[in-house]
């Protein structure tokens, strides 16, 4: 049986996955460079530059929603304590799955 730095001397053998990932991950970077080179998917009527992706550099788009739906109807100090346990919680899970 060969030691690790054997095997690292020996060549790096490319297994069908590596190679299907190597050119998915091209053909999705040549993809992006051709679309941003293009503009393709800008609204030419809003030309904003890069913000032109972003709903909030739309006009008036603040007036498609209904803003009173989404008012908070407890205490800030609620959501934030919600929000600090959920993650010492998925922290602690974490912890116990890469212990096994």
């Amino acid at each position: 049986m060969k030691g690790r730095a054997e095997l690292s001397s020996a060549g790096r053998h490319w297994s069908a996955g590596s190679i299907a990932a190597l050119v998915v991950g091209a053909l999705a970077l040549a993809a992006a460079v051709y679309i941003m080179l293009g503009g393709l998917g800008l609204n030419p009527d809003l030309d904003f530059g890069a913000g032109a992706y972003y709903y909030a550099d739309i006009p008036d788009y603040q007036k498609t929603l209904d803003w009173d739906t989404y008012t908070a109807k407890l205490p800030f100090w609620v959501y934030l304590l919600l929000f600090l346990g959920w993650g010492a919680l998925m922290w602690r899970l974490w912890k116990r799955l890469d212990r096994n």
